[in-house]
């Protein structure tokens, strides 16, 4: 438990889960559009995930849904269709890049891998 609420990489992604929740108010995108409900959508469960890897840093089951969710919210200006919506696509784009990034960043480094015994 030493490790526990300390990993700048999931305060990061808190961070960054809260930023994307914001963006559509920042870039007046309405609140109904499925640009906006993907932020907030996407907002939410990047800022669960990274709580969730805070609170059981050796759990790689909440980091793998971080990386999953940023990947999703990553494709998502492509596969929902609001490209053109230029300033919410690119904080989908870049929300979605770091929270991979960061996620994988702590898969790779091994820090919440159980050390082996003997």
């Amino acid at each position: 438990m030493s490790g526990t609420w300390k990993r700048w990489q999931d305060w990061l992604t808190v961070v960054v889960g809260v930023l994307l929740f914001v963006a559509p108010f920042i870039f007046g995108a309405g609140a109904g559009t499925p640009a906006a409900l993907t932020a907030y959508i996407g907002g939410v469960l990047l800022v669960i995930a990274a709580v969730w890897s805070l609170s059981s840093p050796s759990n790689q089951a909440a980091e793998w849904a971080a990386v999953v969710v940023g990947a999703l919210v990553f494709i998502a200006p492509w596969v929902i269709g609001f490209t053109s919506l230029t300033p919410i696509a690119w904080s989908a784009w870049i929300a979605g890049l770091l929270a991979v990034v960061l996620g994988g960043w702590v898969l790779l480094s091994g820090r919440g891998r159980p050390a082996l015994a003997g």
